[in-house]
């Protein structure tokens, strides 16, 4: 049951991730929290979140927001160390039932049809947010995909912007994580065998993608928030 389970997730995260730009740590990461132990949870996400963001590179580079881009970067450095600073500290209990509520009550927020303002002093913000969430439980999307989400961002800049920085702070996070928090042989060899698992859902999820609408689009966007959310909360 647990390798079945496994397989499901990821190809499940995987088409998500590629359709939507966001998808997979936001599915994966709750899920494979109850299949493992959270480091092996966050580091296994980590590696299939790399793999996919520089599968896609350079196919969505032409719809990227680069000074966005550049601006969640240089934010997301802080964000790192405060995240596997809190990893290290906090229990796992209290990382699923804080993030949980925090997607929940934001997700509530944008449904009442709360709009944000983009400016680069938010893009900062939201780069360092993503950053912590990244080292500190492997799903740096929630905060990319609120804020995003609350400006009405086209999918396709949406998709090409996150994936692009998933790539630098995916790289970074792994590292960060292997060097602070080590690392297990079941982490490298259950993403070793979820390889093709993500080749097969990289070609759904394109196919997905071209007939997604953006109303649609923003509908299943809300959805995964709040589903998420709840496996948080239940699983704490």
């Amino acid at each position: 049951m647990t390798v079945v389970s496994f397989i499901v997730i990821v190809l499940l995260a995987a088409i998500l991730q590629t359709s939507t730009g966001f998808g997979f740590s936001i599915m994966a990461t709750p899920f494979l929290l109850l299949l493992f132990e959270a480091r092996e949870a966050i580091q296994i996400n980590l590696i299939l979140s790399l793999v996919i963001s520089a599968a896609l590179m350079k196919k969505l580079q032409k719809d990227a927001d680069f000074g966005v881009l550049k601006r969640f970067i240089v934010g997301s450095i802080p964000g790192l160390g405060i995240g596997i600073a809190i990893f290290l500290i906090v229990s796992e209990k209290m990382l699923k039932t804080g993030i949980g509520l925090a997607i929940l009550v934001l997700t509530f927020l944008l449904i009442c049809n709360i709009r944000l303002q983009k400016s680069e002093r938010r893009d900062f913000i939201v780069g360092g947010l993503s950053g912590a969430l990244t080292t500190g439980i492997g799903m740096p999307g929630p905060p990319l995909l609120l804020y995003f989400a609350g400006t009405d961002t086209e999918k396709e800049k949406l998709r090409a912007t996150t994936l692009l920085f998933y790539l630098y702070v995916y790289s970074i996070s792994l590292l960060i994580q292997v060097i602070f928090a080590g690392t297990s042989k079941v982490v490298w060899t259950s993403s070793g065998l979820a390889l093709p698992l993500i080749l097969i859902g990289l070609f759904l999820g394109q196919r997905l993608f071209d007939w997604i609408p953006q109303k649609g689009f923003q509908l299943f966007m809300y959805l995964i928030l709040l589903f998420t959310g709840m496996i948080l909360l239940i699983s704490a």
